[in-house]
């Protein structure tokens, strides 16, 4: 039986690009010079297609591929996957949760420490010397001060038990309370910002939360309040974010994702109360072998029958 042709839309790593080479027909539509005779010539073919978290698949692309049965998208996040045409086509969207939850959830706290006790412009100060002239500033302590998640999922409950162990105190906000969860539910968005110390963004991306972080949020953040965000760029409005920052707004921020990646707005650059990473939430060897494994493993499981290991809730 011949091996089932699969489309690729995105970048990907050899560990998860080798493997899938070996069994299955791949198109590489990202790195093709000519998408369209691509698409004339095999796309009555594909039955699979293998996307980043963070590519955005039009619907005049899956309308090309009348064969499509399964998207297995190589991350967490799936706000690029047109959902409702997938689900009224009948096609499975799979992802690549849990194996990336605690690198993500490090990442979170990373910033927390970066941005409340100042270790990256403590790093700075070092470095260029101004040590040997004066001390150090003081800073935040953490234990004690309240840390807001939005979005209490699997990330999000990573994010809390770790900040919990630090002292801090933790509550939460999403669509509705979660049972047997202890951190405080908080129902509006609005009202946690206005007592937390760090407003951490864990939420899925999309359309239903795109720009749910604006200037009135971030107005109730307040100076005492600091930004975090580990989810979407797309979940925070970044000009109401510069603003913010600019007007001394809120306090800082602390960010590893944003709106048009790796584009980041020029302004925050120069501040000195903000911490930038490049999107390095599950940069890891093993968690990203693991969530290619996932990946791969999901259309092995299609193709030969069986039961999918991850399905998006959506579709469930």
């Amino acid at each position: 039986m011949p091996a089932p042709d699969v489309i690729v839309t995105a970048p990907l790593p050899p560990f998860l690009y080798d493997p899938l080479r070996a069994d299955y027909r791949c198109h590489d539509y990202y790195q093709s010079s000519h998408k369209p005779g691509l698409l004339a010539a095999e796309g009555q073919k594909i039955r699979g297609l293998v996307q980043g978290g963070g590519t955005v698949t039009p619907t005049d692309l899956l309308d090309q591929l009348p064969k499509l049965e399964i998207i297995s998208v190589f991350g967490v996040g799936y706000d690029g996957v047109p959902v409702d045409y997938c689900r009224r086509r009948g096609l499975k969207v799979t992802n690549t949760p849990d194996v990336l939850t605690d690198d993500v959830a490090d990442v979170a706290v990373g910033l927390v420490l970066m941005t409340g006790r100042g270790f990256a412009k403590a790093e700075r100060f070092v470095r260029s010397g101004e040590w040997e002239k004066k001390g150090p500033e003081l800073t935040t302590k953490l234990g004690g001060r309240t840390a807001g998640i939005l979005g209490l999922g699997r990330i999000g409950k990573a994010i809390g038990q770790r900040l919990e162990a630090m002292g801090m105190k933790i509550a939460y906000t999403g669509r509705k309370a979660q049972p047997g969860v202890h951190y405080r539910y908080v129902p509006d968005l609005k009202a946690l910002a206005a007592e937390s110390d760090f407003l951490i963004v864990a939420c899925p991306g999309g359309p239903a939360t795109k720009h749910l972080v604006n200037a009135d949020v971030l107005s109730a953040l307040g100076k005492k309040g600091t930004i975090v965000n580990i989810a979407r760029g797309s979940i925070i409005d970044e000009p109401a974010l510069v603003q913010a920052l600019q007007d001394g707004t809120i306090g800082g921020a602390g960010l590893d994702v944003f709106a048009d990646e790796p584009h980041v707005p020029k302004p925050l650059l120069a501040m000195d109360n903000v911490v930038l990473l490049p999107h390095v939430g599950s940069a890891t060897n093993e968690t990203r072998k693991a969530m290619g494994d996932l990946c791969k493993a999901n259309l092995d499981a299609w193709f030969a029958g069986r039961p999918l290991l991850t399905l998006i809730p959506e579709l469930a």
